[in-house]
């Protein structure tokens, strides 16, 4: 497994988990890149935070022939997804609630991989009817077993006080536009910073790798 920060700052890909037509989940992880920009660490060039849109990869439904346990990956797919993530030392997921689950995209995409997951770092936001809480509770297990540490601090997010309805549609159900209430930013802050410090502690940098490592802008 590729060790990111051997060769330049800590890398951190935010994962949007929907891949629905009219998502909501794209305005979110965009929300979560433009607060990484604040991190000391970003501003320091020792942190880049990456967006990976699941839509993005088209991942059919699982059709590897190995468990993804012994890392024989025969699809080409497969090995692209696995380039994605191991090149990641951490991660921020970005989930809605389905049914008191997480969308069978992301699902199917956790599932694909195994190594390139096991030893890292995830932040879990969640949103949904109910702040999505359901569905984090079910992601922090599914990543437990892929061996990836979750860290303590997660960010629930409510259709009903976290995006805005005001002159919508009554009968378009993708209307609303994405805006946090009072205090998420605050979480969403607390969260990215313990996302960082969790993973220094798990892979410490080497001052020299991050010397070489080329400058890169957060996105």
């Amino acid at each position: 497994m590729r060790n990111a920060q051997s060769t330049g700052p800590l890398r951190i890909g935010v994962i949007v988990g929907s891949t629905r037509p009219g998502r909501r989940g794209a305005a979110v992880a965009r929300w979560v890149m433009e607060a990484a920009e604040g991190h000391e660490a970003v501003r320091a060039g020792d942190a880049v935070f990456t967006l990976v849109d699941l839509a993005e990869q088209a991942l059919p439904l699982l059709d590897e022939p190995v468990p993804a346990l012994f890392g024989d990956y025969r699809r080409p797919h497969t090995r692209r997804w696995a380039e994605v993530v191991d090149g990641c030392d951490a991660f921020v997921f970005v989930t809605p609630d389905y049914n008191r689950s997480i969308p069978a995209a992301l699902k199917n995409g956790i599932d694909y991989l195994y190594a390139e997951w096991t030893d890292k770092v995830a932040g879990v936001l969640s949103y949904g009817v109910q702040g999505g809480n359901r569905a984090a509770d079910h992601l922090r297990s599914i990543l437990t077993e892929v061996r990836t540490v979750v860290v303590p601090t997660g960010v629930a997010l409510s259709i009903f006080t976290d995006f805005d309805f005001t002159g919508a549609d009554p009968g378009d159900r993708t209307a609303g536009r994405f805006a946090p209430g009072d205090g998420r930013e605050a979480e969403l802050s607390t969260m990215i910073a313990e996302v960082v410090t969790w993973s220094r502690a798990l892979h410490p940098v080497d001052p020299a790798g991050v010397a070489a490592g080329s400058p890169e802008l957060v996105g």
